[in-house]
């Protein structure tokens, strides 16, 4: 058994920067995904015109993980392409967990009938590692999974607090069985980790008040490479310019915005960008306030920063949201919670605020377009900050954790 490590990932999660990270240090083993631009069926619409495809289709062909050698990528396009047509029929939150729990299971299954190419150690996404890490444990390697996002029970806990509040955004809420049975697969896999990879302290605190071991759990905070692309522009004369980028909901605190955005009027412009399912009576009266953009293809996205004096995401649960660091790539001062999972300090990077409390976003919002020397400096130590957070530097702190679950090793 050499020190090389297997990488299971579902998606292009964070543009597949685990598993690139490992190849450029000479540490992957072997990568397992769902589907690969670069194999199969997927290579072969890559050929096509553009034109031709749906966009749903287009956007599965365009997974290319670049930087990984493609001797070293197994992927599951037959799973793949039936998990993507399974995701165009849902409809509600319940179907979504229902398919998350089977396509978690069986992407999960599938990869621990493949083999882990002798390797030292797995690592893979909660939800998505229960069957792969008991072969992997039963097989002598360690075991590391990543908890992407607050536990599922704490997100369920939130949402349905929150549909009581606005049922108008989603409907009363309602039982999710799935969500019990996907709970479980999180408490299994945290028992069978060797170290839990959280990607900010509030996951951490979650996971541990779930009933995750403490002394297993460590934080290493996300980084994204966007300073060159997503650069500041300098402030426009007029009204204060605040934007929020991500899907329109409850989970991110979109109520809260759009309440913000009511008490402010004119006196700030606030902008929403992401993809949103709300109803149009609903979608009428945040038109009113708030300029919803829609989704915006991502080489574009750099134009939504350089348009912003402020950048808003006052989630009530979270990862670590790579939006933020973004943000703060881009120079922008970051109105924020503590449920967000950011690295922004209050008072530093921006300011942090309650979470579910409109008040105080619309007294951010005017603290800052009334200091133009305090969004100076928070703009300076936005751009500091990130630089400190680059993919670069996420690596080095992820492998740090990593080369310590070797055998041998000593923290």
């Amino acid at each position: 058994m050499n020190e090389t490590i297997v990488v299971s990932q579902l998606g292009a999660r964070m543009h597949y920067a685990v598993p690139k990270i490992l190849a450029r240090e000479g540490r992957l083993g072997h990568f397992f995904t769902d589907i690969c631009g670069t194999k199969s069926w997927p290579a072969l619409l890559q050929k096509l015109p553009p034109g031709l495809l749906p966009q749903a289709v287009k956007r599965l062909a365009g997974r290319v993980p670049s930087g990984i050698p493609s001797e070293l990528i197994t992927d599951f396009p037959l799973f793949g392409l039936r998990s993507g047509i399974r995701r165009l029929r849902i409809e509600n939150a319940i179907e979504e967990t229902s398919h998350a729990v089977w396509a978690g299971s069986r992407f999960s299954s599938l990869v621990a009938s493949r083999g882990f190419h002798d390797a030292a150690g797995l690592y893979a996404y909660s939800g998505d590692a229960l069957e792969q890490m008991r072969m992997a444990k039963s097989q002598g390697l360690w075991t590391a999974v990543e908890q992407m996002i607050a536990p599922r029970t704490v997100v369920e806990s939130i949402m349905a607090e929150e549909m009581r509040r606005f049922p108008d955004w989603a409907g009363p809420p309602a039982h999710n069985p799935f969500a019990d049975i996907f709970a479980e697969r999180e408490r299994a896999e945290w028992q069978l980790a060797d170290c839990i990879v959280c990607p900010s302290e509030f996951v951490r605190d979650h996971v541990v008040k779930e009933g995750g071991p403490a002394e297993r759990c460590i934080v290493v905070p996300y980084g994204v490479d966007t300073e060159e692309r997503f650069g500041p522009a300098g402030r426009t004369p007029g009204p204060l310019r605040v934007l929020t980028v991500g899907e329109v909901g409850l989970r991110k605190g979109s109520p809260y915005v759009l309440q913000a955005a009511e008490r402010l009027g004119a006196s700030a412009r606030i902008r929403m960008v992401g993809p949103d399912r709300l109803p149009p009576p609903l979608r009428r009266r945040m038109g009113r306030s708030v300029e919803l953009r829609g989704i915006v293809p991502r080489r574009e996205i750099a134009a939504e920063y350089h348009w912003a004096d402020v950048f808003l995401l006052p989630s009530l649960c979270e990862g670590s949201a790579t939006v933020v660091y973004e943000a703060l790539a881009a120079g922008l001062p970051v109105i924020t919670t503590y449920s967000t999972g950011s690295v922004v300090r209050d008072g530093v990077e921006g300011l942090v605020v309650p979470e579910r409390d409109p008040q105080a976003i619309v007294e951010a919002i005017r603290h800052l377009a009334e200091n133009e020397d305090l969004r100076t400096q928070l703009s300076e130590n936005a751009r500091r900050t990130a630089r400190e957070h680059t993919v670069e530097k996420y690596g080095r702190r992820l492998l740090d954790v990593l080369v310590r679950l070797h055998p041998g090793r000593t923290p």
